[in-house]
């Protein structure tokens, strides 16, 4: 067994690469074996063995910067730098991350949970180096998914511009999380189906070196001859076309073939790029088969892929794209739009029934955005489904061509609240405050999934604006199905638990908490209101101005950043009617990034439990129990 052997990158310079072949398996095997109990990203990781390998063989990590792109593959890179032994704590509270993590290891030069970042840090790297006077290696290791956002064009056009010396790894497996589209998907096909190119070229140069005494002067000279082959014999041009040297496509699986490529691309003086044809789920046959669903997978059993899932109630993901099929039956304006994720947002069963009302943009959420607003000028119904964490990537978008058009866009906003093993990176805590104030929007938030079928059927009968409704990844409540929807009055609470003189105002998930706190807090003979705040904009201002004036105490409880929150907005709402004496308490996230574990853990770690809100409920009760009675408060 040659893996435990391994420490340390530097453990693996002194093995042949016959060794090097033979730890790429041990690795996998290891990974198979480890995720089976932790779950996390086992396809990609599967894919990028002995690319990683090959990479650590040839660089000297950490002076050499190796900039994985996500992260989601950089579990063989944690395995070689010295955390094998953490791979127990994959994903948990406190434990290992199932991201590159600067803090965990001076190994981990750049961390990222979106995609196409890596092209930027490295150029920002290489510059730095440069100016320092250094030697170091940069290497941005990019999939061909997360080659198809916006930002990594930017930075291969910034990159080809400066001729900084730098590599970049594509690695092209044909798939992100889900099936790739666009043109660069259909470009690297392309290249990928034609073996011919380096050869052809070499032979080219070979034979005119051949010609006595005229063939060296002709090699060096016939620059545009080999260019012209390249144009006749392979697309695969657009790199060199902004300035990189392009190597491949190179098999990703072949140890020796890498090791080579690598040379070769540390004599260019100058960009390059090494075009690396990888299998996601390599050496599992299961994640080979389907390496969509293999991409994040929950525990499993080895022998025969089985996923050990606990049976419960479907996710509020499920009945979003069920009601939505439903919705789009009775109205064939709506178009459901999509940045690369058909499947976690679940959409696949919509795809399936209205194929010409799908669009999956590929990783690309500024224009998704900007689109959506378009079909609403034309008389659409667009639907913009997508997680809270990468609809931040959108802001400009969302503030220039949604909201101040005024545009009819309806935002689908999974993943709001905590998401749990995935940690701070896809944290779905930040939309309300970066939404709720820009202007003409709506903002929503189901209770349980019945009422998200309601706000749904809302969303579609408004038109007035953009109309966002947000909803959690987690099981649904498991209440009875209203079988026909109707419309919500636009900003209007409810009231879901009637006390006196304290209340919880609250939304989505965090009701449950509220409705145990106050079946708590009656034990100690107080009676607490619920208020189900579905509204986060706009407000409910006659049932804020009813608890007011009865000098009601409250607490907005809620799973998102306090900094811009309901709480905040609720907040603002009573200092502009002057009514200074409102008592308010928050209690939402405090300004921390909460990183991965159980939502469990992360409510607990935040205090956004039962048994928090008794305790700050209880101190209210104490802190005001002396004032006397308001004989009146502003209208």
């Amino acid at each position: 067994m040659l893996l435990p052997q391994i420490k340390e990158p530097n453990d693996l310079k002194s093995l042949s690469v016959d060794e090097l072949v033979s730890l790429s398996e041990e690795i996998r095997q290891f990974l198979i074996e480890k995720l089976s109990y932790t779950g996390g990203h086992l396809a990609p990781n599967l894919g990028v063995v002995e690319l990683t390998v090959a990479l650590h063989y040839c660089y000297n990590s950490p002076k050499d910067k190796m900039i994985y792109d996500v992260g989601h593959q950089s579990y063989v890179h944690k395995v070689l730098t010295g955390r094998m032994d953490r791979f127990d704590t994959l994903r948990k509270y406190k434990g290992m991350s199932g991201f590159v993590k600067r803090n965990e290891s001076e190994h981990d030069v750049w961390e990222a949970g979106h995609s196409s970042t890596s092209l930027s840090a490295a150029m920002g790297m290489a510059y730095a180096r440069d100016l320092k006077g250094e030697d170091n290696k940069v290497i941005a290791i990019i999939g061909d998914g997360a080659l198809t956002g916006g930002m990594a064009f930017e930075a291969l056009n910034h990159i080809g511009h400066e001729q900084k010396k730098m590599m970049v790894i594509l690695n092209d497996n044909e798939m992100s999380i889900a099936p790739n589209v666009g043109a660069m998907h259909n470009y690297l096909s392309k290249i990928r189906s034609d073996r011919h190119y380096l050869k052809a070229k070499d032979e080219v140069e070979y034979l005119l070196n051949k010609i006595p005494a005229i063939g060296g002067r002709l090699a060096k000279s016939a620059g545009w001859l080999k260019d012209s082959f390249k144009y006749m014999m392979v697309p695969g041009v657009l790199f060199e076309e902004l300035g990189f040297t392009y190597l491949g496509p190179v098999d990703g699986h072949d140890l020796p073939k890498l090791i080579e490529t690598f040379k070769q691309a540390d004599n260019v003086n100058g960009p390059v790029l090494v075009h690396a044809v990888t299998t996601k789920g390599k050496g599992y046959k299961p994640a080979e088969a389907d390496s969509v669903k293999w991409h994040g997978i929950s525990p499993y059993k080895i022998e025969s892929g089985q996923v050990l899932k606990s049976v419960g109630n479907p996710m509020y993901t499920d009945i979003f794209g069920q009601t939505l099929i439903e919705l789009a039956k009775q109205d064939e304006r709506i178009v459901a739009v999509t940045p690369a994720m058909p499947g976690g947002s679940g959409l696949i069963p919509f795809s399936k029934e209205f194929p010409d009302r799908m669009v999956d943009v590929g990783i690309a959420e500024q224009h998704a955005a900007t689109m959506c607003a378009s079909l609403a000028m034309e008389g659409l119904k667009p639907v913009f489904a997508v997680y809270s964490t990468f609809m931040q990537r959108a802001y400009d978008q969302i503030v220039h061509d949604i909201c101040r058009h005024n545009a009819n866009v309806m935002f689908a906003i999974d993943r709001a609240g905590f998401v749990g093993p995935d940690g701070e990176t896809h944290q779905g805590v930040y939309d309300v405050a970066f939404m709720r104030h820009i202007p003409n929007i709506v903002i929503m938030m189901p209770k349980d999934e019945n009422e998200l079928r309601h706000m749904m059927k809302t969303a579609l009968e408004y038109n007035d604006g953009p109309i966002a409704y947000r909803y959690p990844r987690l099981n649904v409540v498991g209440v009875p199905m209203d079988q026909e929807l109707k419309t919500i009055p636009i900003g209007s609470w409810e009231t879901v638990r009637q006390g006196e003189k304290y209340s919880i105002i609250s939304a989505g998930p965090m009701i449950q908490v509220a409705e145990e706190a106050a079946e708590m807090l009656k034990r100690d003979g107080m009676q607490v209101s619920v208020i189900n705040a579905r509204f986060f904009k706009p407000l409910d201002h006659e049932l804020l101005m009813e608890l007011a004036q009865n000098d009601t105490k409250m607490i907005v409880l809620e799973e998102a950043c306090e900094a811009g929150s309901l709480g905040s907005s609720i907040l603002e709402f009573f200092s502009e009617k002057g009514m200074y004496e409102a008592k308010v308490h928050l209690m939402g996230i405090p300004d921390l990034f909460v990183e991965h574990g159980s939502v469990k853990e992360q409510r607990e770690e935040v205090g956004l439990t039962a048994e928090s809100v008794c305790e700050e409920m209880r101190k209210l009760k104490l802190q005001y129990a002396y004032d006397l009675p308001k004989t009146s408060l502003p209208s």
